[in-house]
């Protein structure tokens, strides 16, 4: 093999790791990006699912508030019980849909 196809083999492994090292860092970028797409949707859901936890605590507080101050008499428990109930499914519903994803 001669001095210029010396350069010409050269010229081509040269251009070969060029193209080698563009595809292989789109495919990083792309293969990152949706990593961060999907780590970024994950952490939305947490953050709502703490959201409804929360919203879940503090309406059954609320519901079992307003339950035992509706009953009368022996029904006070079953007022507050009830109350705690819908208040923790309303309470967990409001949260969950105020923070949207």
């Amino acid at each position: 093999m001669g001095k210029s196809g010396l350069i010409a083999a050269a010229a081509s492994a040269v251009a070969l790791i060029a193209i080698a090292s563009a595809a292989s860092a789109q495919t990083y970028h792309h293969h990152h990006h949706r990593h961060y797409q999907r780590d970024r949707y994950a952490g939305c859901r947490e953050d709502q699912r703490h959201a409804a936890n929360t919203g879940t605590i503090v309406g059954a507080l609320g519901g079992a508030l307003v339950g035992n101050s509706l009953s009368h008499g022996g029904g006070r428990t079953g007022g507050t019980l009830i109350g705690a109930g819908v208040g923790a499914v309303a309470g967990h519903q409001i949260a969950k849909n105020n923070h949207r994803c």
